[in-house]
């Protein structure tokens, strides 16, 4: 029979849980740890790191995985590039679950970075109004830049960041498109710092701020080895089944 390992932290994680769960399919979905309250799931789960590649190759063993799907967050580059040699040297077969990324259109005040450092940068010397849509994990790089109010949403309460002019919203999405611009202008948002994670679950934020004609500044993705993937759970499936992978 063969044993699935999940790893998790999506929206499409859990949906592919859900999905790998009313198969009767032997599965396990990990957690990194870094939400304090995860939803439950209708897998078992561990939460925790593995110890590099070394520690996940030798879980894959030990645990006789025979299938690895990486549907990690977009921005876990190193879970995912661990993953990827993990696989290959337990003889497992990966496959990642991704997001399609968000592209600008028509009406759109994007701004493209490579990374936080870059962010901070466009946010420019004057005092602004911010609401970073980041998470907790690259927050602190804006403490160079204390001149800003920022506008933080975390999915549960967290000691407080080193941002000396903050308000911390504790929530967890979906989101609409009402609620995110009720959100930036409660707050008075003057520019929006995301992340392109894609997807719909959190995409609101961008149409809003469309709508309000705010600039948004768009960290780009960072690089992960080339690797097969899909965006749905359907094709995950399919490729359980048959080894097939149609594409993202």
């Amino acid at each position: 029979m063969r044993h699935i390992l999940l790893l998790g932290g999506t929206t499409e994680a859990s949906a592919l849980a859900t999905a790998l769960a009313a198969q009767g399919e032997r599965a396990t979905l990990s957690y990194a740890g870094r939400t304090e309250n995860p939803r439950a799931q209708a897998i078992p789960t561990r939460v925790g790191g593995f110890g590099g590649v070394d520690g996940l190759a030798d879980y894959l063993t030990r645990e006789g995985v025979t299938h690895l799907v990486d549907a990690t967050h977009p921005f876990a580059a190193r879970i995912s590039a661990n993953a990827i040699a993990a696989a290959e040297r337990a003889g497992v077969k990966l496959l990642a679950l991704t997001r399609s990324e968000w592209v600008d259109g028509p009406g759109d005040r994007w701004t493209r970075v490579a990374d936080t450092e870059q962010a901070v940068a466009a946010l420019g010397s004057g005092p602004a109004r911010v609401f970073l849509a980041l998470g907790r994990q690259t927050i602190g790089d804006f403490a160079s830049a204390p001149q800003h109010f920022y506008l933080l949403r975390f999915v549960d309460a967290a000691a407080p960041p080193a941002l000396p002019y903050h308000h911390l919203v504790v929530d967890r999405g979906p989101f609409t498109l009402a609620g995110e611009r009720a959100l930036l202008r409660d707050h008075r948002i003057e520019v929006v710092v995301a992340k392109n994670a894609g997807g719909s679950g959190a995409r609101a934020k961008l149409d809003a701020a469309r709508e309000l004609g705010l600039p948004v500044v768009m960290i780009d993705r960072p690089f992960i080895p080339p690797r097969p993937q899909v965006s749905s759970v359907a094709a995950v499936l399919e490729w359980l089944d048959h080894g097939v992978v149609r594409g993202v």
